[in-house]
Protein backbone atom coordinates (compact mmCIF):
# COMPACT_ATOMS: atom_id res chain seq x y z
CA UNK A 1 0.00 0.00 0.00
CA UNK A 2 1.17 3.58 -0.95
CA UNK A 3 2.05 6.25 1.68
CA UNK A 4 -1.24 8.36 0.51
CA UNK A 5 -3.38 5.42 0.70
CA UNK A 6 -1.89 4.36 4.41
CA UNK A 7 -2.05 7.45 5.87
CA UNK A 8 -5.88 8.87 3.90
CA UNK A 9 -6.88 4.80 5.57
CA UNK A 10 -5.83 6.32 9.08
CA UNK A 11 -8.34 9.43 8.62
CA UNK A 12 -5.07 11.62 8.11
CA UNK A 13 -6.16 14.70 5.54
CA UNK A 14 -3.11 13.82 3.01
CA UNK A 15 -2.83 14.84 -0.52
CA UNK A 16 -0.39 14.33 -3.98
CA UNK A 17 -1.75 16.82 -6.07
CA UNK A 18 1.57 18.77 -7.51
CA UNK A 19 -0.29 22.00 -6.50
CA UNK A 20 -0.67 21.45 -3.00
CA UNK A 21 2.64 19.52 -2.66
CA UNK A 22 4.73 22.81 -4.57
CA UNK A 23 3.07 25.16 -2.13
CA UNK A 24 4.37 22.44 0.95
CA UNK A 25 7.71 22.43 -0.55
CA UNK A 26 8.56 25.95 -0.41
CA UNK A 27 9.35 28.52 1.71
CA UNK A 28 10.99 32.07 1.46
CA UNK A 29 14.52 30.85 0.58
CA UNK A 30 14.04 32.68 -2.67
CA UNK A 31 15.67 35.93 -0.97
CA UNK A 32 18.95 34.47 -1.22
CA UNK A 33 19.73 34.27 -4.90
CA UNK A 34 22.41 31.54 -4.01
CA UNK A 35 19.60 28.93 -2.15
CA UNK A 36 17.25 29.90 -5.25
CA UNK A 37 19.20 28.42 -7.97
CA UNK A 38 20.49 25.53 -5.49
CA UNK A 39 17.85 24.32 -4.41
CA UNK A 40 15.85 21.18 -5.10
CA UNK A 41 12.97 21.89 -7.90
CA UNK A 42 11.23 18.71 -7.41
CA UNK A 43 8.33 18.97 -4.93
CA UNK A 44 7.14 16.50 -2.09
CA UNK A 45 5.80 13.15 -2.91
CA UNK A 46 2.66 13.42 -0.40
CA UNK A 47 1.79 16.34 2.43
CA UNK A 48 -0.02 15.40 5.22
CA UNK A 49 -1.94 17.90 7.82
CA UNK A 50 -2.34 15.86 10.95
CA UNK A 51 -4.77 17.69 13.35
CA UNK A 52 -3.79 16.20 16.83
CA UNK A 53 -0.37 14.22 18.11
CA UNK A 54 -2.36 11.19 17.86
CA UNK A 55 -2.29 11.90 14.00
CA UNK A 56 1.15 13.27 13.90
CA UNK A 57 2.73 10.42 15.26
CA UNK A 58 1.13 8.25 13.08
CA UNK A 59 2.53 10.48 10.24
CA UNK A 60 5.88 9.70 11.37
CA UNK A 61 5.35 6.16 12.03
CA UNK A 62 4.11 5.15 8.39
CA UNK A 63 6.84 7.32 6.69
CA UNK A 64 9.61 5.37 8.86
CA UNK A 65 8.03 2.04 7.98
CA UNK A 66 8.14 2.60 3.98
CA UNK A 67 11.73 4.31 4.54
CA UNK A 68 10.20 7.62 3.24
CA UNK A 69 12.09 11.42 3.96
CA UNK A 70 10.01 13.83 6.23
CA UNK A 71 10.20 17.13 6.49
CA UNK A 72 8.08 19.11 9.02
CA UNK A 73 6.68 22.25 8.41
CA UNK A 74 5.13 25.31 9.82
CA UNK A 75 3.63 28.45 7.37
CA UNK A 76 6.75 28.43 5.30
CA UNK A 77 7.92 31.92 6.61
CA UNK A 78 11.70 30.54 7.03
CA UNK A 79 14.33 32.24 4.91
CA UNK A 80 16.76 29.16 4.84
CA UNK A 81 15.03 26.10 2.74
CA UNK A 82 14.29 25.18 6.41
CA UNK A 83 10.54 23.73 5.07
CA UNK A 84 12.05 22.49 1.40
CA UNK A 85 12.16 19.02 0.93
CA UNK A 86 15.92 17.96 -0.26
CA UNK A 87 15.01 14.36 -1.17
CA UNK A 88 11.15 14.68 -1.62
CA UNK A 89 9.19 12.33 0.43
CA UNK A 90 6.53 13.25 3.03
CA UNK A 91 6.31 17.28 4.18
CA UNK A 92 3.57 17.10 7.74
CA UNK A 93 2.32 20.46 7.74
CA UNK A 94 1.38 21.12 11.64
CA UNK A 95 -0.90 24.15 11.19
CA UNK A 96 -3.95 22.05 12.30
CA UNK A 97 -2.48 21.35 15.49
CA UNK A 98 -3.35 24.85 16.41
CA UNK A 99 -4.71 24.16 20.32
CA UNK A 100 -3.86 26.55 23.10
CA UNK A 101 -3.82 23.78 25.74
CA UNK A 102 -3.30 25.80 28.85
CA UNK A 103 -1.86 29.50 30.25
CA UNK A 104 -0.43 29.41 33.51
CA UNK A 105 1.43 32.31 34.95
CA UNK A 106 4.51 33.44 33.29
CA UNK A 107 3.69 30.08 30.84
CA UNK A 108 1.78 28.36 28.02
CA UNK A 109 1.45 25.29 26.79
CA UNK A 110 0.43 24.90 23.21
CA UNK A 111 0.26 22.38 19.99
CA UNK A 112 3.42 23.61 17.29
CA UNK A 113 0.26 25.30 14.94
CA UNK A 114 -0.52 27.73 17.18
CA UNK A 115 0.42 31.23 15.37
CA UNK A 116 2.21 33.84 17.44
CA UNK A 117 -0.80 36.23 16.87
CA UNK A 118 -3.28 33.84 17.98
CA UNK A 119 -1.04 33.01 21.55
CA UNK A 120 -0.49 36.24 21.72
CA UNK A 121 -4.15 37.26 22.10
CA UNK A 122 -4.75 33.84 24.49
CA UNK A 123 -2.18 35.45 26.77
CA UNK A 124 -3.34 38.84 26.53
CA UNK A 125 -6.80 37.38 28.27
CA UNK A 126 -4.78 36.39 31.11
CA UNK A 127 -3.24 39.67 31.25
CA UNK A 128 0.30 38.35 29.88
CA UNK A 129 1.61 38.36 26.06
CA UNK A 130 4.66 36.56 24.60
CA UNK A 131 7.86 37.04 25.86
CA UNK A 132 9.48 36.90 22.08
CA UNK A 133 7.82 36.39 18.43
CA UNK A 134 9.11 36.57 15.20
CA UNK A 135 8.53 39.75 12.83
CA UNK A 136 6.15 37.36 10.91
CA UNK A 137 3.32 36.89 13.26
CA UNK A 138 0.91 34.48 11.58
CA UNK A 139 4.72 32.36 11.99
CA UNK A 140 3.32 28.82 14.17
CA UNK A 141 5.22 28.42 17.84
CA UNK A 142 6.40 25.10 15.84
CA UNK A 143 7.87 26.74 13.09
CA UNK A 144 9.44 29.43 15.00
CA UNK A 145 11.38 27.69 17.50
CA UNK A 146 12.35 24.90 14.84
CA UNK A 147 13.82 27.60 12.03
CA UNK A 148 13.66 30.84 13.89
CA UNK A 149 16.22 33.00 16.62
CA UNK A 150 15.28 36.57 17.12
CA UNK A 151 12.24 38.93 17.39
CA UNK A 152 9.89 41.56 19.42
CA UNK A 153 11.10 40.97 22.80
CA UNK A 154 14.60 39.82 21.68
CA UNK A 155 16.15 43.33 24.05
CA UNK A 156 14.95 41.55 27.11
CA UNK A 157 14.87 38.33 26.93
CA UNK A 158 17.71 37.12 24.35
CA UNK A 159 17.18 34.50 21.59
CA UNK A 160 14.32 31.83 21.67
CA UNK A 161 17.30 29.29 23.72
CA UNK A 162 17.58 31.85 26.26
CA UNK A 163 14.90 31.14 28.84
CA UNK A 164 11.92 31.56 25.70
CA UNK A 165 11.57 27.66 26.15
CA UNK A 166 10.92 25.42 29.02
CA UNK A 167 9.77 22.17 27.92
CA UNK A 168 9.13 20.19 24.59
CA UNK A 169 7.14 17.58 23.44
CA UNK A 170 9.15 15.64 20.29
CA UNK A 171 8.63 12.17 18.43
CA UNK A 172 11.34 10.54 17.37
CA UNK A 173 11.50 9.07 13.36
CA UNK A 174 11.02 5.35 14.47
CA UNK A 175 7.92 2.64 13.58
CA UNK A 176 5.77 3.37 17.27
CA UNK A 177 7.19 7.29 18.25
CA UNK A 178 6.33 7.85 21.67
CA UNK A 179 6.17 11.75 22.55
CA UNK A 180 9.90 12.67 24.35
CA UNK A 181 9.40 15.42 26.88
CA UNK A 182 12.64 17.56 27.31
CA UNK A 183 12.68 20.54 29.51
CA UNK A 184 15.37 23.01 30.62
CA UNK A 185 18.73 23.50 28.33
CA UNK A 186 18.28 19.78 27.17
CA UNK A 187 15.60 21.16 24.82
CA UNK A 188 18.64 23.05 23.00
CA UNK A 189 19.32 20.45 20.36
CA UNK A 190 15.09 20.92 19.42
CA UNK A 191 15.63 24.20 18.98
CA UNK A 192 16.61 26.11 15.71
CA UNK A 193 17.64 22.16 14.18
CA UNK A 194 14.94 22.55 11.08
CA UNK A 195 13.27 19.28 12.70
CA UNK A 196 16.22 16.99 12.05
CA UNK A 197 16.22 15.94 15.61
CA UNK A 198 12.82 14.99 16.14
CA UNK A 199 8.94 16.37 15.05
CA UNK A 200 7.64 18.81 17.60
CA UNK A 201 4.22 17.85 19.11
CA UNK A 202 4.18 20.73 21.77
CA UNK A 203 6.23 23.10 23.89
CA UNK A 204 6.16 25.20 27.06
CA UNK A 205 6.65 28.42 26.49
CA UNK A 206 7.32 31.86 28.09
CA UNK A 207 4.87 35.04 28.80
CA UNK A 208 5.55 38.33 30.27
CA UNK A 209 3.18 40.25 32.13
CA UNK A 210 1.14 42.47 29.35
CA UNK A 211 2.15 45.64 29.02
CA UNK A 212 0.80 48.53 26.82
CA UNK A 213 2.93 49.40 23.70
CA UNK A 214 3.20 52.16 22.04
CA UNK A 215 4.98 52.65 18.38
CA UNK A 216 7.65 55.44 17.72
CA UNK A 217 9.08 56.68 14.35
CA UNK A 218 11.60 59.36 13.78
CA UNK A 219 13.64 59.91 10.91
CA UNK A 220 17.43 61.17 10.89
CA UNK A 221 19.54 63.23 8.20
CA UNK A 222 21.75 60.61 8.38
CA UNK A 223 21.96 56.81 9.09
CA UNK A 224 25.24 57.09 11.57
CA UNK A 225 22.67 59.69 13.65
CA UNK A 226 19.81 57.46 13.99
CA UNK A 227 22.06 54.43 15.31
CA UNK A 228 24.21 57.06 17.85
CA UNK A 229 20.44 57.59 19.27
CA UNK A 230 19.78 53.98 19.02
CA UNK A 231 22.90 53.29 21.65
CA UNK A 232 22.00 55.74 23.52
CA UNK A 233 18.17 54.57 23.96
CA UNK A 234 20.04 50.99 24.72
CA UNK A 235 22.65 52.40 27.19
CA UNK A 236 20.09 53.88 29.18
CA UNK A 237 18.45 50.88 29.86
CA UNK A 238 15.10 52.61 28.48
CA UNK A 239 12.41 49.43 28.25
CA UNK A 240 11.74 48.22 24.74
CA UNK A 241 10.07 45.67 22.72
CA UNK A 242 12.12 46.49 19.47
CA UNK A 243 14.08 49.09 18.12
CA UNK A 244 15.17 48.85 14.11
CA UNK A 245 17.53 51.54 12.16
CA UNK A 246 17.16 51.60 8.60
CA UNK A 247 19.02 53.76 6.17
CA UNK A 248 16.71 55.92 3.77
CA UNK A 249 17.67 53.48 0.63
CA UNK A 250 16.22 51.19 2.32
CA UNK A 251 12.89 53.14 3.72
CA UNK A 252 12.89 54.25 -0.06
CA UNK A 253 11.33 50.13 -0.38
CA UNK A 254 8.80 50.60 2.50
CA UNK A 255 4.96 51.37 1.74
CA UNK A 256 4.58 54.82 1.34
CA UNK A 257 3.27 56.31 4.66
CA UNK A 258 4.00 59.94 5.78
CA UNK A 259 5.68 58.90 8.70
CA UNK A 260 8.25 57.46 6.35
CA UNK A 261 9.92 60.20 4.36
CA UNK A 262 12.04 58.05 1.77
CA UNK A 263 14.82 60.43 1.57
CA UNK A 264 15.56 59.96 5.48
CA UNK A 265 17.05 57.41 7.53
CA UNK A 266 14.37 55.70 9.72
CA UNK A 267 14.28 54.69 13.55
CA UNK A 268 11.64 53.31 14.41
CA UNK A 269 10.44 51.75 18.10
CA UNK A 270 8.44 49.76 20.65
CA UNK A 271 8.11 51.52 24.20
CA UNK A 272 5.45 51.43 26.62
CA UNK A 273 3.33 53.60 26.92
CA UNK A 274 4.45 55.16 30.21
CA UNK A 275 8.09 55.82 28.88
CA UNK A 276 7.01 57.55 25.38
CA UNK A 277 7.95 61.36 26.22
CA UNK A 278 11.31 60.58 27.52
CA UNK A 279 12.16 58.32 24.28
CA UNK A 280 10.82 61.43 22.25
CA UNK A 281 13.22 63.44 24.09
CA UNK A 282 16.44 61.55 23.34
CA UNK A 283 15.24 61.22 19.93
CA UNK A 284 14.52 65.13 19.34
CA UNK A 285 18.02 65.59 21.39
CA UNK A 286 19.92 63.86 18.71
CA UNK A 287 18.44 65.23 16.44
CA UNK A 288 15.57 63.15 15.15
CA UNK A 289 12.37 64.42 14.21
CA UNK A 290 9.59 62.33 15.60
CA UNK A 291 7.11 61.63 12.83
CA UNK A 292 4.75 59.20 14.51
CA UNK A 293 3.50 57.26 17.68
CA UNK A 294 0.99 55.91 19.28
CA UNK A 295 0.08 51.93 19.84
CA UNK A 296 -1.51 51.79 16.71
CA UNK A 297 2.20 51.78 14.84
CA UNK A 298 3.32 49.03 16.68
CA UNK A 299 2.27 46.63 13.78
CA UNK A 300 4.08 49.03 11.40
CA UNK A 301 6.99 48.99 13.53
CA UNK A 302 6.97 45.29 13.76
CA UNK A 303 6.21 44.69 10.26
CA UNK A 304 9.21 46.55 9.48
CA UNK A 305 12.11 44.69 11.09
CA UNK A 306 14.43 41.78 11.05
CA UNK A 307 14.20 40.10 7.18
CA UNK A 308 11.01 41.70 6.38
CA UNK A 309 13.81 44.73 5.61
CA UNK A 310 15.24 42.33 2.93
CA UNK A 311 11.75 41.03 1.81
CA UNK A 312 10.66 44.94 0.84
CA UNK A 313 14.12 45.50 -0.87
CA UNK A 314 13.88 42.23 -2.83
CA UNK A 315 10.35 42.92 -3.95
CA UNK A 316 11.76 46.45 -5.55
CA UNK A 317 15.00 44.99 -6.50
CA UNK A 318 15.46 41.11 -7.07
CA UNK A 319 19.07 41.60 -7.62
CA UNK A 320 20.01 42.51 -4.22
CA UNK A 321 21.29 39.85 -1.81
CA UNK A 322 21.53 40.08 2.19
CA UNK A 323 24.11 39.09 5.19
CA UNK A 324 23.24 38.85 8.61
CA UNK A 325 25.73 40.77 10.95
CA UNK A 326 26.47 42.36 14.16
CA UNK A 327 28.64 44.10 16.09
CA UNK A 328 29.49 47.73 17.49
CA UNK A 329 31.40 48.45 14.07
CA UNK A 330 27.98 48.46 11.81
CA UNK A 331 27.04 52.02 13.97
CA UNK A 332 30.85 52.85 14.84
CA UNK A 333 31.87 52.49 11.65
CA UNK A 334 29.06 52.13 8.92
CA UNK A 335 31.00 53.09 5.51
CA UNK A 336 33.42 50.91 6.55
CA UNK A 337 30.76 48.13 6.72
CA UNK A 338 28.85 49.30 3.31
CA UNK A 339 32.27 48.84 1.49
CA UNK A 340 32.52 45.19 1.63
CA UNK A 341 29.55 45.00 -0.91
CA UNK A 342 28.29 46.49 -3.72
CA UNK A 343 26.05 49.01 -3.11
CA UNK A 344 26.11 48.06 0.43
CA UNK A 345 23.20 49.32 2.75
CA UNK A 346 22.70 48.70 6.60
CA UNK A 347 19.22 47.85 8.80
CA UNK A 348 19.90 46.58 12.61
CA UNK A 349 17.86 45.55 14.55
CA UNK A 350 18.86 45.60 18.48
CA UNK A 351 18.83 42.32 20.49
CA UNK A 352 20.39 40.48 23.83
CA UNK A 353 22.35 37.73 22.69
CA UNK A 354 24.62 36.01 25.43
CA UNK A 355 23.55 38.76 27.72
CA UNK A 356 24.76 41.31 25.77
CA UNK A 357 22.62 44.02 24.19
CA UNK A 358 23.69 45.48 20.51
CA UNK A 359 22.73 46.10 17.31
CA UNK A 360 22.76 43.11 14.67
CA UNK A 361 21.16 43.47 11.25
CA UNK A 362 21.41 43.24 7.27
CA UNK A 363 23.89 43.95 4.82
CA UNK A 364 21.55 43.93 1.92
CA UNK A 365 23.71 44.38 -1.10
CA UNK A 366 23.72 43.81 -5.25
CA UNK A 367 24.62 40.64 -5.34
CA UNK A 368 26.90 39.71 -8.83
CA UNK A 369 28.66 36.39 -8.05
CA UNK A 370 28.79 33.91 -5.07
CA UNK A 371 32.57 34.48 -4.98
CA UNK A 372 32.53 37.55 -4.70
CA UNK A 373 29.93 37.49 -1.70
CA UNK A 374 32.65 35.31 -0.16
CA UNK A 375 35.34 38.03 -0.68
CA UNK A 376 32.89 40.14 1.12
CA UNK A 377 32.29 38.14 4.15
CA UNK A 378 36.12 37.66 4.44
CA UNK A 379 36.49 41.47 4.85
CA UNK A 380 33.54 41.82 7.27
CA UNK A 381 35.00 39.05 9.16
CA UNK A 382 38.25 41.07 9.65
CA UNK A 383 36.83 44.42 10.40
CA UNK A 384 35.12 42.48 13.19
CA UNK A 385 32.07 41.98 11.92
CA UNK A 386 30.21 38.57 12.97
CA UNK A 387 28.52 36.99 10.19
CA UNK A 388 25.48 34.66 10.16
CA UNK A 389 25.30 33.08 6.23
CA UNK A 390 21.92 33.18 5.55
CA UNK A 391 22.76 31.43 1.70
CA UNK A 392 23.31 27.87 3.36
CA UNK A 393 20.50 25.21 4.60
CA UNK A 394 23.11 23.43 7.19
CA UNK A 395 21.88 23.43 10.46
CA UNK A 396 24.36 25.19 12.98
CA UNK A 397 25.89 22.67 15.60
CA UNK A 398 28.47 24.19 17.18
CA UNK A 399 29.31 21.81 19.75
CA UNK A 400 27.99 18.97 17.55
CA UNK A 401 25.00 18.10 20.19
CA UNK A 402 22.18 18.59 17.33
CA UNK A 403 24.11 15.84 15.29
CA UNK A 404 24.25 13.28 18.41
CA UNK A 405 20.42 13.69 19.39
CA UNK A 406 19.72 13.28 15.57
CA UNK A 407 21.45 9.85 16.11
CA UNK A 408 19.26 8.80 18.88
CA UNK A 409 15.65 10.60 17.82
CA UNK A 410 16.05 9.39 14.00
CA UNK A 411 18.46 6.56 13.64
CA UNK A 412 17.79 6.09 9.98
CA UNK A 413 18.24 10.15 8.74
CA UNK A 414 14.98 10.21 7.55
CA UNK A 415 14.22 13.63 9.36
CA UNK A 416 14.81 16.59 6.99
CA UNK A 417 17.76 14.93 5.26
CA UNK A 418 20.36 16.92 3.56
CA UNK A 419 20.06 20.19 6.21
CA UNK A 420 22.50 18.56 8.92
CA UNK A 421 26.13 16.61 8.76
CA UNK A 422 25.43 13.77 11.04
Amino acid sequence: MSLAKELARSGIDVSDDLVRRRAASADFAWLSPVLQRRLPGEPADVVAWPRDGDELAACVAVAHRHEVPVTPRGRGTGNYGQAVPLRRGLVIDCTRMRRVLAVDDGWARVEPGVTCAALEGAARRSGQELALFPSTTQSTIGGFLAGGAGGSGSIDHGLLWEGFVASVDVLACVDAPGVEHVSGSATRPFLHAYGTTGVLAGARIRLDRAREWTGVIASFEDFGAGAAVGNRLLDASVPLRLLGVSEADLVANFPPRPFLPPDRASLRCVTPTGTVSAVIDMLAGGGGRVEGEGPRLVPVVTSLSYNHVTLRAKQADPAICHLQVSGPVLSDDPDAVRRCLPDGRLHLDAMRAGGVVGFGGLLISRFEAEPLLREGVIALTELGVHVVDPHTWSVWDGDGSVARTARRMDPDGLLNPGKLER
